[in-house]
């Protein structure tokens, strides 16, 4: 064998993977905690709730009853059964548990989606800015994403006017996520019945990411699977139901699919985890709702603060955000020496402010550098000092 022949030779889509630069973030604010430094951490989209007293019971009951073998690769059947109860006692719709696939986080269930729909040079539309792993699963499976600028006035979404300028015959399909990361922005019930039509008209595929819909502020949310059946919806256990390294999620997909993707799940995961999905059980337990409804209504309270306390000094939120917990805004506009640069800015919040927020690189192409993002993911009096502090590096 040559000398220099590489024996760890990278496969060529690994160079259409990006780094996750929160992650970045993540840690050199840890690295400033570690230091005796008080950072408020305003960057990662994790609850600070955790899994209810119920639901970690009903863990410990699985382990001490032994139940902690391999499920079915689809998931349990109760837990499915409940799954669909929930559609029915929430969104009114009658889901066949049968259609629906328990997997290990929503991250697996997007994987699932691109290995079964994602050929290899395949076109998948989607709105910049967007959850940055959403176009990497793309990319895993030899497709290419296509990033279209989605403006504010479009609530940063995907539209059907996007699919009439730039679906050609490479596109294959669009995966929109509503509520959305970064921005926290829903599509309206029109504009999601148009961009939906407008793919089926031609012949592509919906992926809806709908992981952040139980944290939903100004009116009962909508699935897309009210508007078409032939969607396949994202969903977890991580946002609304505070169960986030638990890893655990589901989809609903076609019925004339489901044989796909229980193969594709019972080759890349066997199933997901077990006791997890014992646990998720209690989730849709009476007095396990009413907690999540509470934290629900907390959320919105922190949003209600912030939003306005952003805009009060300096920074661009153009649309109220109606779920999830973020806040997507502009910082052109502030009087500060790196107003035109996101990195740049975050890293002086960080280092001279002690917040953590995330600059926009991770979430597109369009306009990173004017924009950053806020997780209101953390205690309200919290999100008040971090306000405090952000006023005074602005010098208001």
């Amino acid at each position: 064998m040559p000398e220099h022949q590489n024996l760890h030779q990278v496969a060529s889509r690994v160079a259409a993977i990006e780094p996750f630069r929160v992650m970045e973030m993540v840690k050199q604010a840890a690295a400033m905690r570690s230091a005796g430094i008080d950072v408020i951490s305003m960057s990662v989209g994790e609850p600070d709730f955790t899994a209810p007293e119920m639901v970690a019971q009903a863990a410990i009951d699985a382990i001490r009853g032994g139940a902690t073998q391999y499920t079915e690769s689809l998931g349990l059947p109760a837990l499915r059964e409940a799954i669909s109860g929930h559609y029915s006692r929430f969104y009114g719709l009658d889901i066949d548990p049968r259609r629906i696939v328990v997997t290990a986080g929503a991250s697996a269930g997007l994987l699932l989606a691109c290995a079964a729909l994602v050929a290899e040079g395949d076109e998948v539309l989607m709105p910049d800015p967007c959850y940055p792993c959403n176009r990497h699963f793309v990319s895993a499976f030899g497709g290419k994403p296509v990033l279209l600028y989605s403006s504010a006035a479009e609530r940063y979404q995907l539209t059907a006017a996007h699919l009439a300028e730039h679906w050609n015959e490479r596109s294959r399909g669009v995966l929109v996520a509503s509520p959305s990361n970064p921005t926290g922005t829903s599509m309206t019930v029109p504009q999601a019945r148009e961009l939906l039509g407008a793919v089926r008209a031609r012949g592509g595929f919906a992926i809806v990411d709908e992981i952040y819909q139980g944290l939903s502020y100004d009116g009962k949310p909508v699935s897309a699977l009210a508007l078409d059946d032939n969607v396949i919806t994202v969903n977890s256990f991580s946002k609304y139901f505070s169960m986030t390294g638990w890893r655990l999620g589901w989809l609903v997909v076609p019925e004339k699919l489901v044989p796909v993707f229980e193969k594709l799940a019972q080759n890349l995961f066997i199933c997901a985890p077990t006791i997890a999905q014992h646990a998720a059980l209690a989730c849709f337990r009476d007095d396990a709702l009413d907690i999540f409804e509470s934290r629900r209504l907390e959320f919105r309270r922190r949003r209600d603060f912030l939003v306005p306390a952003l805009r009060e000094l300096g920074f661009a939120v153009p649309v109220m955000p109606d779920g999830a917990f973020y806040v997507y805004a502009d910082i052109a506009g502030l009087p500060h020496r790196h107003a035109g640069d996101s990195t740049a800015f975050g890293k002086a919040v960080l280092e001279e402010a002690h917040v953590a927020i995330v600059p926009g690189d991770d979430f597109g192409f369009a306009a990173p550098r004017r924009h950053v993002r806020f997780s209101y993911a953390t205690k309200y009096e919290r999100i008040e000092e971090a306000v405090q502090r952000l006023a005074r590096l602005l010098g208001k």
